[in-house]
């Protein structure tokens, strides 16, 4: 979940909400919505506990052609685009270390390294993936701990009246960031205890991250004065600078070349589940499946993809194509849910049944709409990918197993 977002978007919601307490509270909220959608996920995963993620789900409540697109979108839009970012995003951070390399380059060898490791040993590849994570936490706790200890008494800089709107506007924004609080449900299957583990997963690595984005961005609003911060990407090198210098700053730089290291890391471990299990159910070719150990093959192929969009630049841009095709398809995964409590009833227990799975599924037709409203030409080239993705289950040249 740890990725580029939370270390620049607080600058450009800083520019359209004016305030650094509407920032944090626009922060807040978008974790309480990634919470309603872990507490319903868990469900299914408790329900439903294999690898596959939204492909799975969905083919399990609504129809096979919803997973299928579901797993068609995940390739495309959900691993591969976000894979290749990332990596691009870890060649500019790096390119002060690593100036032989021009930053595609780097990202290049990023992609080659992680796709090798996790094709080679699912015990050893999550073993760095964890270390990863565990050592991008300790470094995050030390930096918002650093720079809450620094902060100057932190006023309140409203200029204009809060806009329901322009807030709503800024949700969108920040799902980018908590995008990723699904991703234990890919790998369900390799998971001791799923229908124990799998929820408290979900739960606890949304809460947890909610409340480090919380942290990090309190830091950042109030490091420096508004108008230093306000529609600017690299705010946490800005930050970094105005409470400990440049040394603080490059260290900052250093720290999110880690962060994208362990996010490059995690989407590499839990896509080519996706794929895997498709090739599985006859939805893809039989090359893809996983008979044993970790799905090398879906590994390679996520991997050249994200290398073509890396190489392509295809890629920018993508934040609100991203977010508006993947939001669809978490609310789709939570209306299965819906559909599978009604049919089954307290057999399948729900937390907060039904206003939890309510609310998240109001929340994101309501950032459905802004981002129509607000981003038209990207919603529609998102449609028109789910358009693609019919077509290709409409003239699939495997016929899905029953």
């Amino acid at each position: 979940m740890i990725g580029t977002g939370v270390f620049t978007t607080s600058g450009f919601l800083l520019a359209e909400l004016h305030s650094p307490w509407l920032v944090l509270a626009a922060w807040a909220v978008g974790g309480a919505i990634a919470t309603l959608g872990a507490l319903s996920y868990g469900a299914l995963a408790r329900r439903i506990p294999e690898s596959g993620g939204e492909y799975l789900f969905l083919s399990r409540t609504l129809h096979p052609a919803t997973g299928y697109l579901a797993g068609w979108i995940s390739l495309l839009i959900g691993f591969s685009a976000p894979l290749a970012a990332a990596a691009f995003a870890f060649g500019e951070y790096s390119k002060g270390w690593l100036t032989a390399w021009p930053p595609r380059v780097s990202g290049t060898l990023l992609v080659i390294a992680f796709s090798l490791l996790h094709a080679t040993h699912v015990r050893r590849g999550a073993w760095v993936q964890n270390a990863a994570v565990l050592l991008k936490v300790v470094l995050i706790v030390a930096f918002a701990g650093y720079g809450l200890s620094r902060l100057p008494s932190p006023t309140d800089t409203t200029s204009a009246a809060f806009s329901p709107a322009t807030f709503g506007v800024s949700l969108v924004w920040i799902s980018f960031s908590y995008s990723g609080w699904n991703a234990a449900a890919y790998i369900g299957g390799e998971v001791r205890d799923p229908e124990r583990n799998l929820p408290r997963a979900l739960l606890l690595g949304t809460a947890l991250v909610t409340i480090l984005y919380l942290a990090l961005n309190t830091v950042f609003v109030f490091a420096a004065p508004p108008e230093a911060l306000a529609g600017k990407l690299e705010i946490g090198r800005i930050a970094g600078e105005h409470l400990g210098g440049a040394a603080l700053a490059h260290a900052v730089a250093a720290f999110v070349a880690l962060t994208l290291v362990s996010s490059v890391s995690a989407m590499v471990m839990a896509g080519p589940r996706v794929y895997a299990r498709m090739a599985a159910d006859g939805f893809l070719p039989r090359w893809l499946r996983a008979a044993d150990g970790p799905p090398r093959a879906a590994v390679f192929l996520q991997g050249s993809l994200a290398l073509v969009m890396l190489w392509s630049a295809a890629y920018e841009g993508l934040l609100t194509y991203i977010g508006f095709t993947l939001g669809l398809c978490t609310a789709a995964t939570v209306l299965g849910l819906v559909r599978l409590r009604r049919r089954e009833g307290e057999r399948l227990p729900v937390p907060g049944w039904p206003w939890i799975p309510m609310l998240f599924l109001i929340s994101a037709v309501g950032t459905t709409a802004f981002s129509i409203s607000r981003r038209p030409i990207e919603s529609l080239l998102g449609m028109c990918t789910i358009g693609l993705g019919w077509l290709g289950w409409r003239f699939r040249p495997c016929p899905a197993k029953q």
